[in-house]
């Protein structure tokens, strides 16, 4: 764990923060960051539950010509409660703001979490949580309500941090001190009887001066040595003194001048809506969107693309599944055993408690952007509601759109929302859906969003420049993820669809994206490929099969330079996984008018030699 940068090192309130910093070129990203204006450079994670959260890497992405940021993006996953998400912003004090009300609700869900684990107090326990059961499943039905009692605009001034630099009071480390050892004394020797009779008396007496004298000199040597020393010391300490209180004023004058540009930011951004700048105003609407509480109902996902010229919002929403909405009815404590046994409502109640949140959210999330719209930048909506679910039949998940409405502002300004039928409301503005949304039976959307991902980049042909003497077992990483882009894009020509290559990674990442318009065997097909010179294992599949589960995909299909193993296939065997090799790739090649070879033993040398 990392100090947050304005609390020391060991703090109560250093244990409560996480710092995060990009991981990858912090030399160029903190130079970059000087030139742009001495910009934040890293987020803070504030949390009570810091151990339970894996926090990935923040990631920049540049703009061509490298002088200016485009984006920020960090994965956060919770592993007790088993959530992840990916939050993005153009600006740090966006992806700040994100991240703090996604953790906050994180905190709130898992202080829920912990109290049903951790309960041990009987009867009164099982009372408690049935109260807490009767009211999460009466939220379900204040959904649309809720937002009514709220003013859904953003506040602007609640984005800026406006907490002062916490100054240390002074300098924990105490001044050094010393201390003198006690001046040595003169003692006059005793003269006995004999001494005198003898006259050994001034000899007596002069030695005497003389063993003084020398400790009086070790004396001094002592305490000059310690007078030395001491003021080093002291020296010393008011150099870190020095330093520390020059350290915390370089701190401040950095928190001040961050907090000025983070302000300025939160301005142009404010600035840039009024402006509609397209991606400004989903910024505002994503904004919009994550302010909006739902105690704890589900975790919010969401697509949102805007057109300025139509003055079109567009919303890919992910609605809740039937088992992740509150089921539980009763709480019961068994003295047998010490447990508590939960009751759940019907499966008539679930499915109808199902259906009225999915139209109360669509309803909720429509009225929330058109009250934050205060800049006319929004005339119409289309929210496409989706849900992710296990097919029962096959086992696979499947992705489904339940729900569709394309909205005009005027028209739904003048819908009384406290005294509507979410089912009939949406119906009358010419929604469409199912007649039961529990079948999940998917619908075509009114209106498709666009295929755009962040991750495209622009294809280029590289298939022409290929012929029978080329290795595909040798050629880049790039290029033959490329050729596969473009070998799909004919395959799918036919059909309309299309194929888009994202940023080549090498990394068993997604590195194509196939969109097919069929309407029984189509939709979204992740592609991933590997110029590889090695059997393929079982990994690589598994790997494919998590991705296309993630992307919410209807296929995957991977395309090797080689071949894959026998637990590989097997893996594969009922899953919706193409599996190709370097003779499909041929054939594929073949189809389409090109050629090329695959030599891996030509490949191999010539890696071992290179």
């Amino acid at each position: 764990m990392i100090a947050h940068p304005y609390f020391p090192q060991g703090s109560a309130e250093a244990e409560k923060y996480l710092v995060v910093q990009p991981a990858l070129f912090q030399d160029e990203f903190s130079a970059r960051g000087t030139e742009l204006g001495g910009e934040m450079t890293s987020i803070t994670i504030r949390s009570n539950n810091l151990d339970n959260l894996v926090v990935g890497e923040l990631n920049v992405k540049w703009s061509a010509r490298g002088d200016r940021i485009l984006r920020y993006y960090i994965d956060v996953r919770h592993v007790k409660m088993n959530l992840h998400k990916e939050v993005s912003a153009p600006e740090l004090f966006i992806l700040q703001s994100k991240m703090d009300t996604l953790i906050a609700s994180w905190d709130e869900k898992y202080e829920h979490f912990t109290k049903k684990k951790n309960i041990i107090s009987g009867h009164a326990a099982a009372e408690d949580l049935t109260v807490e059961a009767a009211m999460r499943l009466d939220s379900i039905e204040s959904i649309l309500i809720d937002t009514l009692k709220v003013d859904d605009r953003v506040d602007w001034e609640a984005l800026k941090d406006k907490s002062a630099y916490d100054f240390p009071k002074d300098f924990a480390e105490p001044q050094p001190n010393s201390s003198s050892e006690p001046e040595p004394t003169f003692t006059a020797p005793k003269i006995g009887f004999f001494d005198l009779i003898l006259g050994r008396k001034k000899r007596i007496i002069c030695a005497a001066e003389d063993d003084f004298r020398s400790v009086m000199q070790a004396w001094q040597n002592v305490e000059l040595q310690r007078s030395v020393n001491h003021s080093k010391a002291v020296e010393a300490w008011d150099k870190r003194r020095k330093a520390f209180w020059d350290d915390h004023l370089a701190r401040k004058a950095i928190f001040e001048a961050e907090q000025a540009s983070s302000h300025a930011e939160v301005e142009r951004l404010k600035s840039e809506v009024g402006q509609s700048n397209e991606d400004a105003v989903i910024e505002h609407a994503s904004l919009v969107l994550e302010n909006s509480n739902y105690r704890g109902l589900f975790e919010k996902s969401y697509l949102i693309q805007y057109h300025s010229e139509k003055l079109l919002l567009k919303v890919a929403y992910d609605l809740p599944a039937i088992d992740v909405l509150p089921s539980t009815k009763v709480v019961k404590f068994v003295k047998a055993t010490g447990e508590l046994r939960e009751s759940h409502i019907t499966d008539r109640e679930k499915k109808a408690n199902f259906e009225s949140a999915c139209y109360q959210i669509c309803l909720r999330t429509i009225h929330e952007l058109f009250e934050a719209d205060e800049y006319g930048n929004i005339n119409d909506i289309l929210f496409n509601g989706f849900v992710n679910y296990v097919d029962p039949a096959t086992g696979v998940e499947r992705r489904a759109c339940l729900l569709s409405v394309l909205v005009n502002k005027a028209t739904f300004s003048a819908i009384d929302l406290s005294r509507v039928e979410p089912k009939a409301c949406f119906k009358s503005l010419r929604g469409v859906s199912a007649a039961s949304l529990a079948s999940l039976a998917a619908v075509p959307p009114v209106m498709e969003m666009d295929t755009e991902d962040r991750r495209f980049i622009t294809a280029r042909e590289v298939g022409s420049g290929m012929d029978e003497g080329t290795n595909l077992a040798s050629i880049s990483w790039d290029d033959f993820e490329h050729l596969v882009r473009e070998l799909f894009e004919r395959e799918f020509a036919s059909r309309g669809g299309e194929v888009k290559v994202t940023q080549s990674s090498s990394d068993g990442g997604v590195d194509a994206v196939a969109f097919d318009p069929d309407p029984i065997t189509g939709g979204k097909i992740v592609i991933q490929a590997k110029r590889y010179t090695r059997t393929v294992g079982v990994s690589a599949v598994r790997d494919l099969y998590g991705t296309v589960m993630n992307e919410g995909a209807s296929r995957g299909i991977l395309v090797t330079t080689a071949d894959y193993g026998p637990d590989a296939y097997s893996f594969a065997n009922g899953k919706p996984l193409t599996l190709m090799n370097g003779a499909n790739l041929l054939h594929m090649m073949q189809r389409h008018g090109q050629k090329a070879k695959i030599d891996i033993k030509e490949a191999r040398a010539l890696m071992e030699e290179n």
